[in-house]
């Protein structure tokens, strides 16, 4: 008889050496979750989705213990060649690798990329590496094999397989009824953070995305240009900058009366300077960024939505006035959500992509696009078309400021009816407003010192419900539920002196006018001096011949699914409403928050499936106006981390899918 392997006595487990198994595999993908997370740069999700998908690798040397070495070698030997990659990027930006940065790396030039990959090479960068290649050599050698009674390692091993994969996808496929692609999607998302599967899915889902994107430039390319356009400023230099925020209302800016003081430096800019235009009554025409940027950038609007399909871009009516075109961003790049944010990029001459992160539930700093700005502003061509597309004060707010911008901690000013959890949350979305201020404004002065010839416009794409309207249980936005502050934006436009007295307007006169921003191309080609067939002047917020029409909000491709902004209630008065003093007493018995719609997040449990959900592929091929088979499904977000939600709950009517010709979206935040 063979005697008793030495890490098992009949059927006792060696656990000690499965401890260290499970350390060695975890090794390579759990520290740089680990150093995200540690560093408040990320959330938990991506460290237990490590350590949980980490446990697959002990199958194989369960499976086989008497090769539990050179198994281990092979496979960790693999694992830390991964692993090198994120750790590098990590060092370098503090960010986790994605398949933005795959984007990024491969639709650079050859120079772009060298210096990119360049800074991989700094001496610390390289002792770390080789610190971190010496703990997994000191783990190996820690191995020892793990025997499991007889006739269970099987079992075992297939348990490991299907509870970190299978059962994901079952459950995703079954009890949440998603499609077999949105399943397979969420399973990869799940995997992402863990190597190497975060090289592996990443490039693949580049590929994907990148396919869908070549597929709606070209669709773009074929447009014809527009008819009879005529430039009033003719050769003349200049430089106009679109600058787009994110989720910010106005309704939390003292610059629009807010009692808190959120836009110190816009507030001092107004005060200073008439050339600052702070229009008053402008709304957004739908509360999610894809949806409202394919009107807000095109001729669509709510009653022709399609529109963005058939007719030229803002970016192509530039380029085709002969501007040179620009586009920085600080939104996530390339997801399956924000494919059609790339390929707005992509239509100009130039794109800055800041932002590299897997998750909008990360650290991302606005501050990022000041400098690539300052870089633009230098170039020499004589006429400039610049968009920056900020991440604004997109959720979670605590993210989108840095710690001295944490001016609002206590209940003053804050709703007295909100629990403790509820003020954090709103005092963090106060936060990232105070910051945005201090971007918003930065950009202002920066353009003014470059000594320009031009106008800058300022607009969030939508707005952001965050406990203000009674019963002050609703975050975040909802087409079916809908309250102002989910479509209230602020709408800023500064002329530098040159312009003004060339083009002479009294803006100040027209601020309280009625607009939506879904006819912005027709405002921008009014102030820019642009005539062509397709401008409408009674679209024109600043036009003599503007007439004042129905601002309809809400889902169009849904059966009755537009309503008018201006019939929503007003603000429900009530004792709620008033205005916390610091140190007063959170109420008794407060109300939870309901969840934050994600944008392209899981639907909950059992979730109604709604209209308006179309697929990239009916996309591609649909015709302007022809409705398409649309099933929708509602989705939350998770909301932050000590607000539970309450019994009231928003479902968004949010499509998972847009409509004909649109894309679907995925996972968010960019």
């Amino acid at each position: 008889m063979s005697p008793t392997p030495p890490s098992v006595t009949r059927n006792r487990i060696d656990w000690a050496g499965l401890g260290w198994l499970f350390l060695f595999f975890w090794f390579f993908s759990g520290i740089t979750q680990l150093l995200l997370l540690t560093s408040g740069n990320s959330g938990f999700s991506g460290f237990r989705n490590a350590m949980v998908l980490s446990t697959i690798w002990l199958a194989p040397v369960l499976l086989f213990p008497r090769w539990t070495m050179p198994l281990a070698a092979v496979i960790g030997l693999v694992l830390w060649a991964a692993s090198l990659v994120g750790l590098s990027y990590f060092g370098i930006y503090h960010q986790e690798f994605s398949q933005s940065v795959i984007f990024v790396m491969f639709e650079s030039n050859t120079a772009e990329a060298s210096e990119y990959f360049s800074q991989y090479f700094n001496p610390w960068m390289t002792l770390g590496l080789v610190l971190y290649s010496l703990v997994a050599i000191l783990l190996w050698r820690r191995l020892r094999p793990v025997y499991l009674p007889r006739f269970s390692a099987l079992p075992v091993a297939v348990l490991l397989i299907v509870a970190t994969i299978g059962y994901p996808f079952y459950k995703q496929l079954v009890s949440q009824g998603r499609p077999f692609d949105e399943a397979l999607d969420k399973v990869q998302a799940r995997m992402e953070p863990a190597v190497p599967w975060q090289l592996l899915i990443g490039y693949q889902q580049y590929r994907q995305q990148l396919g869908s994107m070549q597929a709606l430039l070209q669709k773009n390319a074929a447009l014809p240009p527009l008819k009879n356009l005529v430039d009033a400023n003719g050769d003349t230099p200049r430089t106009l900058v679109l600058v787009i925020g994110e989720s910010t209302s106005r309704k939390h800016m003292s610059l629009y009366g807010y009692p808190r003081e959120t836009t110190p430096q816009l507030d001092a800019l107004k005060a200073a300077n008439r050339n600052l235009t702070v229009f008053n009554n402008v709304v957004a025409s739908r509360p999610y960024t894809i949806e409202v940027l394919q009107q807000v950038l095109t001729f669509a609007d709510q009653e022709h939505p399609d529109r963005f399909l058939t007719d030229p871009s803002l970016m192509n009516l530039m380029k085709q006035a002969g501007y040179k075109t620009f586009w920085i961003t600080n939104q996530q790049t390339m997801t399956k959500r924000n494919t059609m944010l790339t390929t707005f990029a992509q239509q100009t001459d130039a794109q800055f992509y800041l932002n590299n992160q897997r998750s909008q539930n990360a650290s991302q700093l606005d501050g990022a696009v000041l400098a690539p700005f300052a870089k633009v502003l230098d170039d020499p061509a004589p006429k400039k078309f610049i968009v920056v597309h900020l991440l604004g004060t997109h959720m979670n707010y605590k993210y989108r400021y840095p710690a001295d911008y944490a001016r609002f901690v206590d209940r003053q000013g804050a709703p007295a009816a909100l629990s403790d959890d509820q003020v954090e949350v709103y005092n963090s979305y106060d936060n990232a407003v105070l910051y945005n201020d201090y971007v918003v404004s930065s950009l202002i002065k920066g353009f003014a010192n470059s000594d320009p010839n031009g106008f800058l416009v300022y607009l969030s794409d939508h707005g952001e419900e965050v406990f203000d309207e009674a019963p002050h249980d609703r975050l975040g936005r909802n087409e079916g539920d809908p309250t102002r502050g989910m479509y209230t934006v602020p709408f800023l436009v500064w002329t530098s002196p040159s312009w003004q007295q060339t083009h002479p307007r009294d803006l100040q006169a027209l601020v309280d006018r009625r607009y939506s921003s879904e006819d912005l191309i027709h405002t921008w080609s009014d102030l820019a001096g642009l005539n062509y067939d397709l401008f409408d002047p009674t679209k024109s917020l600043v036009s003599n011949d503007f007439q004042h029409e129905v601002r309809w909000i809400g889902n169009p491709y849904a059966h009755n699914g537009l309503r008018d902004f201006d019939k929503l209630p007003l603000d429900k008065a009530d004792a709620g409403q008033q205005v916390a003093q610091a140190g007063r007493p959170a109420p008794t018995t407060p109300r939870a928050p309901s969840r934050q719609p994600d944008e392209g997040g899981p639907p909950p449990r059992n979730a109604p499936r709604r209209a308006g959900r179309f697929s990239i592929r009916s996309a591609l091929r649909a015709r302007p106006g022809c409705p398409a088979r649309r099933t929708a499904r509602t989705g939350c977000r998770q909301f932050p981390k000590g607000v539970h939600p309450g019994r009231r709950h928003i479902r968004s009517s949010h499509p998972r899918t847009l409509p004909a010709a649109s894309w679907s979206p995925a996972r968010r935040p960019p």
